[in-house]
């Protein structure tokens, strides 16, 4: 193909090819060349121009195929515009002759066709230059028309379309030539040529003005004419045609010189053209039966279409102001007598107006235009009704209102009604203004009608207000109430309880869409209610039908509440059931003897209704559906099966009036029981059979659509052989009606029990009759595979007998009937897996289904082929699925009709469908054989279209075993593809399908660079650019689906350059299936290359001619491809399109958001600003006197954006995408929540940061949350939720010590104020409150004031809570209460706890707050100021707090106590709530947790007495011991231990649960407040008390902390396993303590033996607090430090391990678990510690080593103190000295020190040792453990020689701390300290006296001799008394020389100089100190007192100055403070 690729096409190359692949070569080229042409020199085409053009002509008589003469014509005209244009005429002569040419031959069609279409582009393209030669052409187009096929005559279309558009106006002369011929082909017989001749008009009428002036009725009659028969293509056509006529007609765009005579057209005018075309149904179109042909139908469809999209042209400002006129010519055609003569064409015709309204209304006008629109549909109701009631109470004794008047008056209040219903719940709370404006009364007036005497008007109405409700939840409880009370006033009045009962059972269905619910009071009014109607029913004749109707309408309405509302009702109904069927069947037979027709109306009435209740108790309330229930119900189905028997018998005597209740009962019966176990009714399967039989087989049968019947059993795919009728449309809802048969479509009131179904749409139920098929169809396929083989046989071929007996319509309804039937009980079989039977059975079932695949419908033939699949399915017989595949093949090869070809092609593809593909090679290639040649059949393109498709399935069906035929298929395809004329779509459609499955099947193979996968790649992407280049939208889609999966698996080879463009031009196409297919292709792109879509998509507005400007196209300009997308998003209600588009802006943001951050937070910000009256109200900050932030919110709207008139849902997404954004800048740049960071980034590169537009982001949230619409509320205030998470910490750079949000405060409270107003819905309140506490806790407000305002919102609420839910007026569900209590509690719990934190800030030693804010003269903002704030109402929270916990406690309880559960439920929460309260509790209980335990900790557990809590009902039964009853009065003891247990219960519970991974925070929350209750000694003692309470916590937190990496919940865990060690501590020392005491024994040394281990020192596990505490440190050890573990280091000793590098926080978790350690042996019996010291010292020792080898890393500074601290714990533990274990512990406590002193040995040699805390740990061995343990030898000469060792180190460092640690060793114990000072004082000294020579260079050095002076100090004061003169007589001399003369003093070093003066203070100091040895060294040695006085002298001045305190050195203490005291 590569060869292709040139100027001029290489000839030699394509002469080599064979035929086809010759075809796909010129294609190639001639592609190559339209791109290359505009962007090759012009000299350079012009040099080329002859031969190019020789060569195009050369392609032009060479029988081109359809794609390539459009490219061919394209091509030349580009040569001609971009090189010569002189020679064009002479190629448009030859074009011309070509036509005119009188060879009629197949074979030279295509060369005409291709003449034809390079005619129309070169007049396209070149316009006037051919101007001379257009009339000629013109003349010779239009005479070769007469005689052209259908082929020539739509390409002749084409061709002018293109030759109008390219001369424009001067094309004039031709115009009435041209129109002549386009109206005659408007109503051709081919259906392509309507369409191409709707396109040719379209272009005429931009200049041909008396198409939409003098010839308008001509062409709209045409119009209707060519609506006839016609297909959706042309619908579409022709319906955009008539519609901008109409438009221009109107409104015209270009003024016309008036004639005499003439006038403007006037909407009236206009709109009576068309109703002339929608009414003629009149006689001529009706046929005896009175059903509407369905010429007529389409006629009618074509027109409605045609009125959306003349409404759609003139657009939404149009129609805002003429709307009411509008509205009034629309309710004239519905309410017109001739439209509306029979039900089915008054159900249709009411459709159509439904649709034009619902299409512009719904998708022109925005928000405030549609509240307008209501209130003029409001009018038009009121209207209507008041002639209603004229007419029904004057007696019509005037005359002036008919009968049919009223008739009329119900079809328009229909529409008008359903309308308004939509726009109610389109506009949701946005619409809450229009319910109050009492001018215009909206709800009473809807309300009215409920009385009107139509049935339809009365559901009509009841839907309105079920639609009022939807959108505004709280209206529910409203209505009902209202409802109910007018339909107690107005019991006998029949339609007063017809309409109330329907409008209260349409709210109860409603309730099912408002999350918030309705009380349940409401469902005891309602079956009171339905009661007592049913009950009445008998009193009164008149109204007996009514009342049973509508009592059973209200209990089935009432199940919709769920089991939790009608499990109490329950018994009551099962009675109502009792008593609406006769008591056994013989009772049935007596009833058959007695009553009327009018009995036996109301009988059937009532039983149907009667099973439509147990229908709905199984829907929506099966988990009521017990044996019990089931085994009461049976009798009475029993009797209303026995009464289907004795039906027909009862019409015959009672004549006809009651068929239609007969009907509606055995629909009932059918119903329920298709949804019970067959088995329950098995002895009824005779009677039911025999009824099924009658109804799908009888003579009485009326036909069932079949839409309403097959499609559900089709296989979904094989629905795209039927046409775009039944896909995507947009018509869909209208489109229907073409479909539905003689019905006309479904309408509410054909079953008025579906009004309170689960649907956003008005459900639209088919008539009775219909509806009865589709029932009788479900139930056969449900009790069919549960007959005896026998039977099953039987009815199979009593079906087989009767469909080969009838003839015509009949059978064929028949034969759908049966086939039906059959494949839904296949369908049953293969999804219950059961079998079907044995042979006999097989043999008919297989001759029912093949005559289906050979019927004449090709609907049927669908159904036939899916039941082969399930048949092959449930037998799993291989020899039967072959011999099925055998007999298709034979019927293939001998067959030469298309429904034989179509069925059987369509049945091998489907045969391997539910047998987990084909697995056989040979089957494919046979398969692949018989459908190449049926999709080569061009004589029929129906055969071809089944057969692509067929063969699309295969290549899905064979996965990778087709890949051997995958390159004769691309071929096929593509051959097909350049060959198929464009009059046959459905052969291209298939071919995309085709296409599609070939690329999938290929999958990633297609990046290969091998020669056969480049051919193929090739060919995928010519067959692409072919399907792109179609005129049909559906192949348009097929290729960008296509192309979607190319890009999918070889992204490099599809050019988004190209593809980009034709997906933006499609966004807005008319066609949803092509819209659909371009979001899904965007989607995809968007989520690896969103940032070079938008810039393709923005390149490409900017190239586009600007002759169509659509919208679209603006907003990509302004906005780009994102703001185009959600001008899309707002206008699109197709559900899955939407949801495409909504992740298509998600990917592109997460692509591109940060680097356009300012461009999406704008776009949010302008969509969010986009409602109609976009500026925000005025929110006046309620005290005057403060200023007001929120001002600056109230500018003028800034409505000349690019958006305008969005809806509210748009909006929501948009603030949705802001919070994304926000989530998404968390994982970036720092700088994007750090102002100062951001303005500095910001000056040095061009970067955006969010914190710089933070104002914006306040403000988007502000006019969120203040917006009418309740969901945009929501969104509101969670963005603003967000926002202070993230920014409430950053600093302000301007003001230090201030945060940023503080300038914003006003602005949140203004946000925040309307949330807590009285009617405010409970979610948004309850979301408020978050906010708030957020808010408070942040601590960005530090002014007490501002403090307050916020703090009264929250306060405003908890009065609310307090009134309790009693006293509101009960609009919503009681778990609302629940929801909205919790969220208060919360949020309070959340200001305690911070305030309690931030009080304990300022309290913690070292905090500067309080400084800060004394000086400020302000309370801090988490100081004493909130907490005073909290402190009022903390009486009343701590008891809601209690209650609350309590009600969460009882919540969690397992399902096996739920008998315990109170009977009248929670505090907060009711019985039959429970479900719903779960998830409230769920994530409210542990903020409230830890806020309870904070309080409890601050009361220290003691009992106040709090007072009553101002609360309106007792909080029972979580009155938590101060329960009023004085039998029940607690102690304060109890009560305090109930609230421990309460906590603890919880707590354990919730840490125990499995499922709490998730919920990190309220881990965090659980375990700080078990720390809070475990720092007040009384809860302590509780726990250390119970060993079993402190070892089953310990083992929970084991368990955490094996579970939970988080650094914070260890350390946690470990703090509380600290305190839980503690409290068993103070416990063993009080009882020790008690025992001593007792004993009169605190002389004693003995220690009575309490704590763990007693006599025998054994630990139990799982009983032991020591070893769970142990077990728990030792994972915690070892997870950190493998090494310790002997296993795990992966040697004996635990060498081998790898080096751990320990973080901070592991420091800090190792050392917490080190302390715990040492604590445990103090809480042993004196033989249980023995038992566990060996432990603890091997773990203590090891972590000591590993500290000491450096080999846990950096931080090992952090970790020596902890474990030196823990070691001395251990060493001074009184179990060391207790009598029992004092042995033991000498014993072990030598084994560590010699293990320390061999491992320091061993260790020495390695690098980076750490001597020092060898040293250090030496040292606290040698003066804490008893001198039995260190003055052993060898043990004591060891440690002496580690000292003296280090006293030789070279390193200043370890010589300064040694001589520290010395100190402390000289001051210790004599025992310790004597053999030390001997060993050691001699060295001490020399080194002393070689300071003299050598003195100190640096600090270190010099610190190092301070402290050998020290440690010398030290050594002379341990002397005895009377030895000590002779020590000091050595000590003063070394002092004296480190002291310097003058001269050497000023030259010295400073290190040195700091000597000397520290040895002259320290000379002062200890001379006076002993006078007399120092008077006798002075005058024994004058030279040292020379010295001396000379630096006496010299210091004078520094000594007076910087005098300090002389030490006093005292013997008990070290002389030298280290910084952590752990000696």
């Amino acid at each position: 193909m590569e060869q292709a690729h040139s100027l001029l096409l290489n000839e030699e190359a394509c002469s080599q090819l064979r035929e086809h692949q010759r075809a796909e070569f010129v294609f190639e080229w001639l592609r190559f060349l339209k791109k290359l042409l505009p962007a090759t020199d012009r000299a350079d085409v012009k040099q080329n121009q002859k031969r190019l053009v020789e060569q195009l002509t050369t392609v032009l008589t060479g029988s081109p195929g359809p794609p390539t003469r459009l490219l061919l014509a394209q091509c030349l005209a580009l040569v001609y515009r971009v090189g010569d244009s002189l020679m064009s005429s002479l190629t448009v002569d030859r074009c011309n002759d070509i036509i005119r040419s009188k060879d009629d031959s197949p074979s030279f069609l295509p060369t005409r066709l291709a003449a034809v279409a390079c005619l129309g582009v070169l007049y396209e393209q070149l316009g006037r230059l051919l101007i001379n030669s257009f009339k000629e052409s013109v003349a010779n187009l239009l005479k070769a028309m007469k005689s052209a096929e259908s082929q020539g005559r739509c390409e002749i279309m084409l061709c002018i379309e293109r030759i109008l558009k390219g001369l424009g106006v001067s094309a004039v002369s031709c115009h009435r030539d041209i129109y002549k011929a386009a109206r005659t082909s408007l109503t051709d017989r081919s259906m392509a040529v309507r369409c191409a001749a709707a396109k040719c008009l379209l272009e005429l009428q931009r200049e041909a003005v008396f198409l939409w002036s003098s010839e308008l009725e001509n062409v709209a009659t045409v119009c209707f004419r060519a609506f006839e028969g016609s297909n959706y293509d042309v619908r579409v056509g022709i319906s955009k045609l008539l519609g901008t006529l109409l438009a221009s007609a109107l409104d015209p765009r270009q003024t016309i010189a008036p004639r005499p005579g003439t006038k403007r057209n006037s909407l009236k005018e206009v709109m009576e053209l068309l109703s002339s075309g929608f009414l003629r149904g009149g006689a001529g179109f009706l046929r005896a039966s009175g059903d509407m042909l369905k010429g007529s139908r389409d006629v009618r469809v074509g027109i409605t279409q045609t009125c959306v999209v003349f409404v759609s042209i003139l657009g939404g400002a149009w129609l805002e102001t003429h709307f009411s006129c509008l509205l009034s010519l629309l309710m004239e055609w519905v309410s017109h007598a001739r439209a509306t003569q029979y039900p089915a064409d008054a159900v249709s015709c009411r459709c159509c107006v439904s649709f034009i309204l619902r299409a512009t209304l719904g998708s022109l006008l925005g928000e405030k235009a549609q509240i307008a629109a209501a209130k003029e549909i409001c009018q038009l109701i009121d209207k209507q009704k008041r002639v209603v009631d004229a007419a029904l109470h004057e007696g019509n004794m005037e005359a002036r209102v008919s009968p049919a008047d009223v008739a009329a008056s119900q079809h328009v209040l229909v529409c008008a009604l359903l309308e308004l219903g939509s726009l109610l719940q389109d506009l949701s709370s946005t619409a809450a203004p229009l319910l109050l404006d009492t001018s215009i009364g909206m709800l009473d007036t809807v309300i009215s009608v409920l009385l009107h005497p139509s049935a339809s008007a009365r559901l009509a109405a009841a839907w309105c207000l079920r639609c009022v409700a939807v959108g505004m939840p709280a209206q529910v409880a409203v209505l009902l109430d209202r409802c109910a009370e007018r339909l107690n006033a107005l019991k006998s009045c029949p339609e007063a309880v017809a309409g109330y009962s329907a409008a209260i059972a349409a709210l109860l269905g409603a309730v099912q869409l408002c999350p918030l619910g309705i009380s349940h009071s409401k469902g005891k009014v309602v079956m009171t209610l339905a009661e007592d109607l049913l009950r009445s029913a008998a009193q009164n004749s008149r109204i007996s039908i009514q009342r049973t109707q509508g009592g059973w309408l209200l209990l089935s309405a009432l199940f919709t509440l769920g089991p939790t509302v009608m499990e109490h009702h329950l018994p009551r109904l099962l009675l109502l059931w009792k008593c609406a069927f006769p008591l056994s069947v013989k009772d049935l037979e007596n009833e058959l003897r007695r009553g009327d027709s009018f009995t036996w109306q109301v009988t059937l009435e009532g039983r149907a209704g009667a099973l439509c209740a147990m229908k709905s108790l199984v829907v929506h309330c099966k988990d009521l559906l017990t044996d019990d229930v089931i085994s009461r119900l049976l009798p009475l189905l029993s009797c209303a099966v026995a009464l289907l028997n004795q039906l027909t018998s009862i019409i015959k005597a009672y004549g006809n009036q009651i068929k239609n209740a007969a009907t509606v009962f055995r629909l009932r019966v059918y119903e329920i029981l298709t949804m019970l176990q067959p088995k329950t009714y098995e002895e009824s399967f005779g009677t039911v059979l025999k009824q099924l039989l009658n109804d799908l087989t009888g003579p009485e049968i009326t036909a069932c659509a079949e839409l309403n019947l097959l499609p559900s059993l089709c296989y979904i795919q094989d629905l795209a052989l039927l046409g775009p009728g039944l896909q995507d449309v947009d018509q869909h809802y209208i489109e229907e009606q073409l479909h539905g048969g003689g019905s006309g479509g479904g309408t509410l009131e054909y079953d008025p029990f579906t009004i309170f179904e689960k649907a956003q749409e008005v459900p639209t139920p088919l008539p009775p009759a219909s509806a009865l098929t589709a029932a009788a169809v479900q139930l056969f396929g449900v009790i069919f595979p549960h007959l005896g083989i026998q039977q099953k046989a039987q009815i199979l071929e009593q079906f087989c007998e009767f469909v080969r007996q009838l003839k015509g319509a009949r059978q064929q309804t028949v034969q759908i009937h049966v086939a039906a039937a059959f494949c839904c009980t296949l369908k049953c079989l293969a999804l219950s897996r059961r079998e079907l039977g044995s042979e006999e059975v097989q043999k008919p079932a297989l001759s029912l289904l093949l005559g289906a695949l050979e019927g004449s419908n090709p609907l049927l033939r669908c159904v036939a082929a899916e039941g082969l699949a399930r048949l092959v399915q449930v037998l799993n017989d291989p020899n039967f699925t072959v011999s099925i595949t055998l007999m298709s093949f034979d019927k293939l090869k001998m067959a030469r009709d298309a429904i034989t070809r179509t069925g059987h092609a369509l049945a091998l593809s489907a045969v391997y469908r539910y047998l987990s593909g084909i697995s056989s090679p040979q089957y494919i290639s046979a398969c692949v054989g018989v459908l190449f040649t049926l999709s080569q059949d061009s004589t029929s393109p129906e055969v071809q279209m089944w057969a692509l498709h067929a063969l699309s399935m295969v290549v899905d069906l064979a996965g990778p075993l087709y890949h051997s035929h995958l390159e004769a298929s691309f071929t096929l395809v593509l051959r097909l593809l350049l060959s198929t004329p464009h009059t046959h779509v459905e052969v291209q459609q298939s071919l995309g399908r085709c296409l599609n499955a070939l690329i999938t099947s290929m999958g990633p193979d297609l990046q290969g660079e091998g020669a056969g996968v480049c051919v193929v790649r090739t060919s995928c992407l010519v067959g692409c650019a072919v399907m792109q280049d179609s005129q049909d939208c559906l192949v348009q889609a097929q290729a960008i689906s296509c192309l979607q999966q190319l890009h999918m698996f070889a992204p490099r080879f599809v050019n988004l350059a190209s593809l980009v463009p034709s997906l933006c031009i499609n966004l807005c196409s008319s066609y949803l299936s092509l819209r659909c297919a371009v979001v899904a292709c965007l989607r995809q792109l968007a989520q690896r290359e969103a940032v070079e879509v938008s810039e393709h998509a923005v390149a490409l507005v900017k190239e586009l001619p600007r002759r169509d400007n659509t919208q679209l196209d603006v907003t990509i300009k302004e906005v780009g491809l994102e703001g185009a997308l959600f001008s899309l998003l707002d206008r699109e209600s197709d559900p899955r399109l939407c949801r495409d588009i909504q992740e298509t802006l998600v990917h592109m943001m997460s692509l591109a958001a940060e680097s356009k951050l300012a461009h999406w937070l704008k776009l949010c910000k302008d969509v969010l600003s986009a409602s109609a009256d976009s500026a925000v109200e005025t929110l006046q900050e309620e005290d005057g006197d403060r200023y007001d932030d929120s001002s600056v919110f109230h500018a003028k709207s800034e409505s000349s954006g690019p958006f305008n008139n969005l809806r509210w849902s748009t909006r929501v997404f948009s603030m949705e995408c802001v919070c994304r954004i926000i989530a998404q800048c968390e994982n970036g740049d720092p700088a994007h929540f750090n102002m100062a960071l951001a303005q500095e980034q910001r000056l040095h590169e061009s970067a955006d940061f969010l914190v710089l537009h933070l104002a914006d982001l306040i403000r988007m949230a502000f006019m969120a949350a203040t917006d009418h619409s309740d969901q945009l509320r929501l969104a509101g205030l969670q963005t603003l939720l967000v926002i202070i998470r993230k920014f409430s910490s950053v600093p302000e750079p301007e003001f230090p010590g201030h945060v940023i949000l503080e300038q914003y405060q006003a602005n949140v409270g203004a946000a925040l104020r309307p949330a807590f107003h009285v009617d405010a819905p409970p979610n948004v309140t309850a979301k408020a409150c978050q906010v708030c506490s957020a808010w408070i806790a942040s601590g960005v407000i530090s002014d007490l004031r501002d403090l307050r305002r916020v703090h009264q919102l929250l306060a405003s609420s908890l009065a609310k809570v307090q009134v309790g839910r009693d006293v509101t007026s009960q609009l919503y569900n009681e778990s609302t209460f629940t929801m909205e209590t919790l969220a208060v509690l919360k949020a309070w719990a959340e200001v305690y706890i911070t305030a309690v934190q931030g009080s304990r800030q300022r309290e913690s030693p070292g905090s500067h707050l309080q400084h800060q804010s004394d000086e400020a003269g302000t309370a801090d903002p988490a100081g004493a100021g909130l907490l005073k704030l909290v402190q009022t109402d903390l009486a009343t929270l701590s008891r809601l707090w209690l209650a609350a916990l309590q009600d969460h406690g009882l919540l969690t309880l397992p399902s096996q106590y739920s008998s315990q559960l109170p009977s009248t439920g929670g505090s907060f929460y009711t019985a039959e709530t429970v479900e719903q309260a779960r998830p409230h509790y769920s994530s409210a209980w542990a903020t409230i947790l830890h806020a309870t335990a904070l309080w409890l900790n601050s009361t220290g557990f003691i009992m106040v007495d709090e007072g009553p809590a101002n609360l309106s009902r007792p909080v029972t039964p979580t009155s938590m011991g101060q329960s009023t009853s004085l039998s029940s009065v607690k102690s304060p003891e109890d009560v305090s231990t109930d609230r421990l247990h309460l906590i603890l219960g919880i707590s354990v519970e919730f840490l125990c649960s499995p499922h709490s991974g998730d919920q990190m925070e309220n881990i965090n929350s659980c375990l700080q407040a078990l720390q809070a209750l475990l720092e007040v000694p009384w809860p302590r003692s509780k726990v250390g008390n119970d060993q079993a309470l402190s070892v089953e916590l310990l083992s929970v937190l084991h368990r955490l902390i094996v579970t939970r990496e988080s650094p914070s919940i260890q350390l946690a865990v470990l703090e509380l396993v600290r305190q839980i060690v503690c409290a068993a501590q103070e416990h063993v020392k009080e009882k020790r303590h008690s025992a001593e005491v007792d004993d009169g024994a605190a002389e004693k040394e003995t220690v009575p033996e309490f704590g763990e281990g007693r006599d025998t020192g054994g630990l139990v596990p799982g009983k032991s607090l020591v070893f769970g505490a142990l077990e728990l440190c030792l994972c915690m050890l070892v997870r950190k430090l493998p090494q310790l573990s002997p296993k795990l280091a992966g040697s004996p000793t635990g060498r081998g391990g790898q080096t751990c590098f320990l973080s901070n926080t592991d420091c800090r978790l190792v050392t917490s678990a080190l302390a715990i350690l040492s604590e445990l042996p103090s809480i042993c019996s004196p033989e249980g510690s023995v038992s566990v010291l060996p432990t603890v010292l091997y773990l203590l020792l090891g972590v000591l080593r590993e500290a000491v080898k450096g080999s846990v890393g950096a931080e090992s500074g952090q970790l020596v103190p902890g474990i030196l601290q823990a070691l001395r714990t251990v060493l001074t533990s009184p179990m060391s000295r207790a009598e029992k274990s004092h042995g033991a512990w000498t014993e072990l406590l030598r084994c560590a020190l010699h293990t320390l002193l061999e491992s320091w040995h061993t260790d020495k040699m390695e690098p980076g040792v750490d001597e020092v805390t060898m040293l250090t740990s030496l040292t606290i061995f040698l003066l804490y453990a008893s001198a039995e343990v260190t003055a052993v030898e060898p043990l004591q000469t060891r440690c002496i020689q580690a000292f003296r060792a280090s006293l030789e180190s070279k390193d200043p460092v370890v010589l300064s701390r040694s001589y520290q640690l010395l100190v402390s060793l000289f001051q210790g114990p004599a025992p310790v300290a004597r053999p030390f000072i001997l060993a050691l004082g001699g060295r001490l000294l020399s080194q002393l006296e070689e300071v003299e020579k050598s003195r100190p260079q640096g600090p270190a050095e010099l610190q190092a001799v301070q402290d050998a002076i020290r440690a010398l100090e030290a050594l002379v004061f341990a002397a005895d008394e009377t030895h000590r003169p002779q020590l000091v007589a050595v000590l003063l001399p070394i002092l004296i020389s480190l002291l310097l003369d003058e001269n050497a003093l000023a030259s010295a070093p400073a290190a040195s100089r700091s000597l000397h003066e520290s040895a002259l203070r320290d000379l002062m100091r200890i001379g006076p100190q002993h006078s007399a040895v120092f008077k006798a060294l002075m005058a024994s040695a004058p030279h040292m007192k020379a010295r001396l006085e000379a630096a006496v002298k010299g210091n004078q001045e520094s000594v007076n100055t910087k005098a300090q305190a002389p030490r006093v050195i005292n013997k008990n203490t070290p002389s030298i403070q280290l910084k952590i005291n752990f000696l």
